[in-house]
This record gives C-alpha cells, sequence and structure tokens, in this order.
C-alpha cells in the first residue's frame, strides 16, 4: 500500500515540476520578445525622439548628441584634386606667412623665409562639419579637419655671422577646426560676397626640425628659436581672431576685417596656497597673461620670491578683438633664473562673462592643463580684477582724457567728475585717487581654536601695504566669535594702486600666534564709496571678518 502511495506522489510532483518548468520557460519567452521588441524600438529612434523621452542632465557623461556631419565625400574628391589644392595653396601660404615668419625672426637669424614649399601627396581629412547658429547676415561653417602629411617645406635661415642653414620641416602633424563665413549674403550667385577663412581652433599642432645635411643641435638655441617662430606665425597669420577675407564678388569688404572692439584692463591681485616646486625653500612664482599667445602681446608680471601666497598688486591692459570668443589666460611660474621656469598651474576666464564697464572680481582655481577638464590637485588659486571697456560705447564709460596715461580701470573712476572742456587742458596729466579710507572691524565667527582651553585671544592689525600705515583694533579675550566695533581712518594717496591688508592674530602672555589674513583692493569701496560684508580668512582653516568700508573722495593731478 505505502509502495502505491510513493508512486501516486511521485507522480503528482513529478507532473508539477514539469508544469512549474513549462510554464517558466514560457514566461521567460514572452519576457525576451518584450525585449527584443524594445531593443528593435530603440534602435528605430531618433535623436529628436530620444531628446524628447529625457531631458540632457540625465543622460551620462558618454553620451554625445554630435552636431557635425561626417564628410567622406569631401574627402574623396579632395584626394582627387590634391596635386592642383597643393600648387594654389602653396603659393598663398608663401605670400602671406613669410612676412609674418620675417616678423618674428629670431635675434640670432639674419634673414628666414622658405626655400622650398609644397604640401606632398597626402590630403587632409575632414572629419567633420556644422552649421554654426546666429548670423544674421551671413552663414557660418565649422569644419573639423585632421592632417599627418608629407610635405616639402625648408626654411632658409641665414645667421647673424654669415652662415646659411637649409632647415627641413618634418614630421608635421595638424588637428583643428577651420572658420568659414560667407558674409554679406547677397541676391546674385553665387548668394554670398566674400568668405573669410580663420583657424578657430588649433587643437594639435606638431613638426620637427632638422638641418639638411648637419645637426640643428650644433647652434645652442637655434631649434627652440625657430620652433617658437613658427607657432607665434601660424597664431598670428590665421588663428581665430585672425581672418583671411576672399572677395567673391566685387565690394568694399573692410567691415570683415579684424578690429580692436575694446580694451580689457586687468589688475594682478595676488595668489594663494601655490604649489612648492622647490625642493629648497618655496618657489618664486610670477604670472604671464595673454589673450592671444603672441610674445610682443604677453604681460609678465614682477617676480615674489620665496613665497606661496604672493600679492602683485599689478595692473596691465590687453587689447580685445572679439570678446564673445576670446579668453584671458593666466599662467603662474616658478622662476628658476637661468634656468626654464617651471609652470605651476593656469587658469583662464572668457571674455564673454565681463559686463563692460563693470568690473569684476574674480578668484580663478590654477590647473594643469586648459584642455584637461578633471584635474582635482589643488594647484592654488590667482585673484584678479577685471574690466572690459569697448570702443565707441556710449553708455558713460567713454574716457574724457583721450590722449591721458590713465588706465582704463582709472577713466571709469574719473568719468563722472571730470567734464569735457576740461578734458583738453589736463590731458598731460595723470590721475591720483586720493582720500580718505574708513575701516570698521565689525566682529569676526568661526575663529580656530588657538588655545589648550579651546578659546582664543583674537585682534586685527590693519596696514595699507602702499603707505605703510598700521593700526589694531583692541584684543578680545577668550572668544571664537569677538566683537571690535573699532573704526580706523587712513590717508591714501594712490587709491588704485593701495591695498588693505588685515592680519587676525591670536594674543598670547609671551607672544602672539598667526590665524590668518584678508587682502583687498580700494577698487570696490572708491565705486561703491560705502559697503559692509564678510571676508574669508586666507591661510586659515576657518574664520571670517565683517567689514564696513568707506571712502572719501579727494582726487588730485600731477604733472606726467
Amino acid at each position: 500500500m505505502g509502495f502505491i502511495v510513493g508512486i501516486v506522489i511521485g507522480l503528482v510532483v513529478g507532473i508539477a515540476i514539469i508544469i512549474g518548468f513549462v510554464k517558466l520557460e514560457n514566461s521567460r519567452s514572452k519576457l525576451r520578445s518584450q525585449l527584443a521588441n524594445t531593443v528593435a524600438a530603440f534602435a528605430r529612434m531618433t535623436v529628436e525622439d530620444s531628446r524628447k523621452l529625457l531631458p540632457p542632465e540625465f543622460y551620462p557623461s558618454w553620451v554625445v548628441f554630435s552636431e557635425r556631419q561626417k564628410l567622406t565625400w569631401l574627402n574623396h574628391h579632395l584626394t582627387k584634386i590634391w596635386p592642383y589644392v597643393d600648387e594654389a595653396a602653396s603659393d598663398l601660404i608663401r605670400a602671406s606667412v613669410e612676412p609674418v615668419l620675417e616678423q618674428y625672426r629670431p635675434a640670432i637669424v639674419a634673414s628666414l623665409t622658405f626655400s622650398k614649399l609644397t604640401l606632398g601627396t597626402v590630403a587632409p581629412q575632414f572629419t567633420g562639419v556644422s552649421i554654426i547658429d546666429g548670423e544674421k547676415n551671413g552663414v557660418t561653417m565649422e569644419l573639423d579637419m585632421q592632417w599627418d602629411g608629407n610635405p616639402n617645406i625648408v626654411l632658409g635661415i641665414k645667421t647673424l655671422v654669415g652662415v646659411s642653414l637649409p632647415v627641413q620641416v618634418k614630421n608635421i602633424g595638424f588637428t583643428g577646426v577651420f572658420r568659414l563665413i560667407f558674409r554679406p549674403l547677397v541676391d546674385e550667385f553665387p548668394c554670398f560676397g566674400a568668405v573669410s577663412v580663420s583657424l578657430r581652433e588649433k587643437k594639435k599642432l606638431d613638426f620637427t626640425l632638422k638641418v639638411v645635411g648637419g645637426d640643428i643641435s650644433a647652434i645652442p638655441g637655434l631649434s627652440e628659436a625657430i620652433e617658437e617662430t613658427i607657432r607665434d606665425a601660424v597664431e598670428d597669420s590665421i588663428t581665430w581672431p585672425v581672418r583671411k577675407v576672399i572677395p567673391i564678388m566685387p565690394g568694399d569688404y573692410s567691415d570683415l576685417e579684424l578690429k580692436p572692439v575694446g580694451t580689457l584692463e586687468v589688475k594682478l591681485v595676488q595668489a594663494k596656497n601655490l604649489t612648492n616646486k622647490d625642493l629648497v625653500g618655496k618657489s618664486d612664482p610670477f604670472a604671464k597673461m595673454f589673450i592671444r599667445p603672441l610674445r610682443e602681446k604677453t604681460k609678465r608680471s614682477k617676480t615674489i620670491n620665496n613665497d606661496l601666497n604672493p600679492i602683485w598688486n599689478e595692473h596691465f591692459e590687453f587689447v580685445v578683438e572679439d570678446a564673445s570668443t576670446q579668453h584671458l589666460v593666466v599662467r603662474i611660474y616658478d622662476d628658476e633664473g637661468i634656468q626654464a621656469s617651471e609652470l605651476i598651474g593656469c587658469a583662464q576666464i572668457r571674455l564673454c562673462e565681463l559686463e563692460p564697464g563693470k568690473v569684476k572680481d574674480v578668484w580663478l582655481k590654477l590647473v594643469k592643463d586648459l584642455e584637461i577638464q578633471r584635474d582635482t590637485k589643488n594647484r592654488g588659486e590667482v585673484h584678479l580684477e577685471l574690466l572690459y571697456i569697448p570702443y565707441g560705447s556710449g553708455n558713460g564709460i567713454v574716457n574724457p582724457f583721450v590722449t591721458s596715461s590713465m588706465t582704463s580701470l582709472e577713466r571709469v573712476l574719473k568719468n563722472d567728475t571730470t567734464d569735457e572742456e576740461n578734458a583738453s587742458s589736463r590731458k598731460r596729466k595723470d590721475v591720483i585717487i586720493r582720500g580718505v579710507l574708513s575701516v570698521t572691524v565689525i566682529s569676526a565667527e568661526e575663529i580656530p581654536i588657538q588655545d589648550l582651553m579651546g578659546k582664543a585671544d583674537p585682534y586685527v592689525v590693519l596696514s595699507m601695504k602702499k603707505s605703510g600705515a598700521k593700526s589694531k583694533t583692541r584684543v578680545v579675550n577668550d572668544s571664537l566669535n569677538p566683537v571690535w566695533n573699532q573704526t580706523f581712518d587712513f590717508v591714501v594717496e594712490d587709491g588704485l594702486h593701495d591695498m588693505l591688508v588685515l592680519e587676525v592674530w591670536d594674543h598670547d602672555t609671551f607672544g602672539k600666534d598667526y590665524i590668518g589674513r584678508c587682502i583687498l583692493t580700494l577698487t570696490r569701496v572708491i565705486m561703491e564709496e560705502e559697503y559692509k560684508d564678510w571676508y574669508p580668512l586666507d591661510e586659515s582653516k576657518a574664520g571670517k571678518l565683517q567689514l564696513h568700508l568707506k571712502w572719501m573722495a579727494q582726487s588730485i593731478y600731477r604733472d606726467s
């Protein structure tokens, strides 16, 4: 009887297992079918469909919706006509680049010309094209180009001692983006009057130099000087905003030529927490700044020896040629004396972020390379004050002293205090922003603990960097959030070039401990006349100062 019961139970269990397995397989088959239909639906989706489903912020960083179209057909035809393009382009390059080479000729070279110039048999490859929106009376096209060619370029170099050297430029590798602007649009074929050609972005430019039948290293410094000359020539002859205007139809196209559009006034204030590049002591930092990386348009600050928190407080002016696309680049170096300077870090700011006629106060984080977006290492920060003045602006920021030697910042500050009829009599004078600076040290918060009892005895030392005048507050005992409410007046002889330094110290019976500092230019208080604000303590783990500043101006003039 038990045997029969066992058989029945076994059959029931077996049938149940079989039924369950069949149902599981049917369910998995249904899921696979649904997944296949979903994948097929995704395969039929367009870029527009995907953008409707999810906004851009939900996509991972590796998902890119390219607006550039492939140009396989253009590359195919360019390869066929390249021999003819080579001959025409070689003549154009020789005519346009040779004068620029001569302009940037190194001091050790007497003459620098092309002995041979052909672009070789390998045509460049265009990897993408896009149309830029926003052009009102024209069409702007950008072409991605890559070229690993075999050109035959020989530079004829004659040194100051009379030695002639044929230098071959070899192994050229180039990747960049060319911008073509078809403007103005007309109602006659081909429907545009001229084409402006420019290299908008130079992603890579590699080459090697070799003396034909010799060694270029035999003359120290010659290779580096020629390489720098070539790069400057490329930068100054075709790199945006420089452009070559090619007329297609008769007409006056002078408005398409490159013209300065304004002036950028830069005050290099200070830097903090710079990376130390020296094994012994501290770095000796200096700054280089440029909008276009040409030697004569690059500004250099003084060197501050043995300091990772340098204060420069120096003024520089730059000519702006296209405020919508250009950047100000700042590079901080460690001065190594006769050896090559070592880069500490660099930063940049787009000029389109500046409001014309308004001073912008910024701290820029330094990175190793501007092309690398993810640089987590702390290399320090640089402090700038920036003022962009467009030419011909009619909004009250035009300089009435057109021929004076004032900076643009001085012009803005003096514009509303000087009328046009007195400008001619003062055109040979420099403006000195003189006045009384009233500083009220109100309070501080979150001062770091200095004593064993978990408190501090803070006080503030105030000093003017240029004049050296000093004052200090009283000591507030046993407080991490002291309140002073003390006011100090300083007579300032040159407000635009002086600075207010506030150092916070901890008072001890047998000495004092440094806590941190704030460094302020007087630009804001001169322009606003009075304000109250909080300032974080530099060189400190925490803490901030509340200050009330007031400016009572008394402008004077001195003969230049």
